[in-house]
Order: C-alpha cells, then structure tokens, then sequence
C-alpha cells in the first residue's frame, strides 16, 4: 500500500467501476489511514481506530463491488456476510463472532498459498524425484565376493552399475520433462483422515459438525489407499504434500492472525434488515435489536477465539451496506451508528451508467459475451446505437419493475444472446452484428408487455 494514494486508489477502482466517485473517495481515505497507522509509533498506533464505513444505496449500484475491489488490491484477507443471516445469541442460526472465525481461516489459506508459492520450485522436484523412483525404483547394489578366475567378462562392477543406473534416470527425467510420459499411469499411496460420525447439520450446526470432525480427527490414525493416477496428476499430488511438509503452519499461523488482525476487511451486507422496525418484539423483529448488541463488541473491539487462537478485532474494517428503504441509519443502535463513523450514499444507475458499464470497464459486460462467444469460433460486435438501445431497455425495466440497479443488463444481455448462444457452436467462423434493429426484434415485445418483463426481463 506504500504506493497507493488515496488517488490512486480511485483510479485502480475506476478501472472496474462507474461512478460512485463519492464512495470510491471515502473508502481510499479509509484504506490510506490504515497504512497511516501503521507508520505510527508507540502507543499511538494502537489508539487510532479504523473508521467503519457504512455505504447507503439500492442494489446493483457497486457497493459490494467497491469493496471486493478494494480488498484485492490491498491484499487484504476478505469476507463477505449477510447481516440476515445472524441471530441473538440463544436462538437458532449463525452467531457473529463466526464472522471472525471465517476471515481468520480465509486468511490462513491466503497466507499458507503464499509460503508454499516461495517453496514450490523445491517441492516440484522432490515430486520429480518421488515420481522417478516410482518408475526406477532406487538402486540396490549386493556387496560382492572378491574378484575369482571364473568370474564372467559381462558382470559390470558396482561403480559401472551405479553410472548406469544414473545415466536411465537422467533420461527418464529429460522425457517427464517434455511430458512424453504424461499419459502413463502410476499407483500412489494417499493418506486419508476417516471419521465414523457425522452430524446432521441444521441452521448454526455446520461449524460444530467441522470443529467436531477435526478434534476427533487427531486422534484417529491415518488411513492409507493406494489409487492409480497418470503422472501429471501424480507430481500434483506429490508437489502438494512434500510442499505441506516443507512449511511452517506455527509462522504461517501467526502471520494470519496478525495481517487478519491489521488488515482484515469484513463487508456487512443488508446491514438494514437487523434494523428492528419499533412494533416491540415478535415475528421477524424478535431478535434484530439483539444481533446489533451482539455485532457491538466485535466492531468495537474485542478477542475472539478461534481455533487458530484468540484475535483482537480492535483493528479490522467494518463496511457495511444497506438500501435503508423502510428504516433509517439512525435507526441503527446508537452504539453502533458510533462505530460507522462514515456514512456514503451511492446513486441510482440510469442509461448514461449504463451506457458506460456495458463498454468502459476492463471486465465490461459485451467485452465478455464476445471473449465467451468467441470461444467457439463466432466473431459478434456490437454497434453503438446497439448498446444505446440496450441501455434505454435496461432503465425503462428498472424504472417500470424493480430497480435491481447494473445487475438488469445481466438479464437482458442473456435474453437478448440466447438464440446466437446455442447456435455459436454450429457457426463455425461465423459473424454477428448486432444493432438496435436485433435488440428491438428479441426485447421490444417483452419490454411493453409489463407482467412479462416481470418475470423474463
């Protein structure tokens, strides 16, 4: 991050999303502050807190966009969770803190790829040389009586053996280098944990029925099976296991916790929806207000265990999202409205976003149709009154139906490429122009007729 200035930052977004330049501000700001602190000192750096965005918005605007982004290009550990999905503590369903469980495993992946990413190189040839050893199994040379008369000419003595033996391998390993033996098959011998239980999983139960699966399974010994796999396959399997053995899971452990702990980003989706409406408690308020007291702690800043450790979560970055159509920020409970400090409103899309976001983006909708399409050998463009069209669609189906934001072009662009989709194979070196005159020809009808621009558009 040393490089990435808040304007930067905006620019690398940019990229990718239209827009939203007022979130894109707040959310740069928020990430070179955490870069900020860490050039801090003393018990200064442990005193500045992460300020907690909540951006307000419809759908399909960009919110969860922004922040996938922005954690990519952070290289921060990342998680994504629906607010709707957690309940008080005492009832039925996931509790807050899994969240944390879920960024700290997220984190310990990321990490343990980057260790065995720098030891690759190593384990790729022992898998070389576990792999020759399948196919020359080592030699074992007998110890000999001394030299007599009668000894035959032919015998080769165990320094001509050795070099010989050598000179079979090295040429082995030259054509498992060009992959001239990719297709031959060798046995393995894979081992295996084996756990004679399970538990029925509910609502709230699956980390339970993972926590109890592992306990019990250090204690089970492992189960060896030997399977035949082609030897491509094998290297893969081989290189991944010697890589396990060659890292160290304590530092990589550490270092998990730690950048989840300084880095850690966790974006709350429908933050809206634990928003207790004030009918009292019953029906689908009987536990809103208390998931916000139980969210509380956590974005404060508190120690969750884990079973890589405790972790502080003084220092992760709460983004959270929500349309607030029926209920208000302020609605929030005022402790935790005082941990988001930054409030942010997206805008509504229209055809001008519209208009952009099917052609201006690196992974802009038609420049994926035509790479996908063109998978099988059809060439499609698109003309600009084309897209224009399509734009103007898009909005009046918004406007007249639920507005679902950028998401609309998606159902569209399908409809309107079905037919060109399953006939592209039978197409071979085919073209396709499509213009406004195609696109009103396959969506006009559908678009006039409201009940069936419901359910198809």
């Amino acid at each position: 991050m040393d490089s990435f200035t808040p304007r930067k930052i905006v620019e690398e977004l940019d990229k990718y999303i239209i827009g939203q330049h007022k979130a894109k501000k707040a959310v740069a700001i928020a990430m070179r502050n955490r870069w900020r602190r860490q050039q801090l000192s003393g018990d200064l750096k442990d005193e500045v807190l992460p300020k907690n965005i909540i951006m307000i918005g419809p759908t399909g605007v960009g919110k969860t966009e922004i922040a996938r982004r922005l954690a990519k290009l952070a290289q921060a550990p990342f998680v994504k969770v629906e607010a709707s999905k957690f309940t008080e503590v005492g009832y039925v369903g996931r509790d807050v803190e899994s969240m944390i469980r879920d960024l700290t495993n997220l984190a310990v992946n990321m990490v343990k790829k980057e260790h065995i990413d720098k030891i690759q190189e190593k384990a790729q040839a022992l898998a070389e040389d576990r792999i020759l050893d399948l196919l020359l199994p080592p030699l074992k040379l007998s110890r000999r009586p001394e030299p007599v008369i009668a000894q035959t000419a032919v015998e080769k003595s165990p320094v001509e053996e050795k070099n010989h033996y050598n000179e079979t391998r090295e040429k082995i390993r030259a054509q498992l280098r060009e992959g001239k033996l990719d297709n031959r098959y060798v046995e393995l011998e894979v081992k295996e944990k084996v756990v004679p239980f399970g538990v029925i999983s509910n609502i709230g139960m699956e980390e339970l029925e993972i926590n109890l699966k592992e306990m019990m399974g250090n204690f089970l010994p492992d189960k060896s099976k030997k399977k035949k796999v082609k030897i491509p396959e094998a290297i893969r399997i081989i290189a991944q296991d010697e890589a396990n053995k060659l890292i160290d899971m304590d530092k990589v452990i550490k270092e998990a916790i730690e950048r989840t702990e300084q880095h850690g980003i966790i974006f709350i989706d429908e933050i809206d929806k634990i928003v207790s409406k004030g009918q009292g408690y019953g029906g689908p308020d009987v536990s809103r207000e208390g998931v916000q007291r139980d969210l509380l702690p956590i974005v404060e800043g508190s120690t969750v265990n884990t079973k890589y450790g405790p972790l502080q979560t003084d220092h992760i970055l709460f983004m959270a999202t929500g349309a607030f159509h029926a209920a208000k920020p302020s609605d929030l409970i005022p402790e935790l409205q005082g941990r988001f400090p930054i409030r942010v409103e997206l805008d509504a899309l229209g055809k001008e976003e519209f208009l952009r976001i099917l052609q201006e983006p690196k992974n802009a909708l038609i420049k994926q149709y035509i790479a996908l399409i063109g998978t099988e050998g059809v060439k499609i463009s698109f003309k600009i009154d084309a897209v224009e069209e399509i734009a103007s669609i898009a909005a009046e189906v918004n406007e007249k139906t639920e507005n679902i934001g950028a998401r609309r072009l998606h159902t569209i662009l399908e409809k309107l490429l079905e037919d060109i989709s399953f006939e592209a194979p039978d197409r071979k070196n085919g073209e396709m122009i499509i213009d406004s005159k195609y696109v009103k020809e396959k969506l006009t009808d559908i678009v006039k007729d409201h009940d069936l621009s419901r359910y198809i558009l």
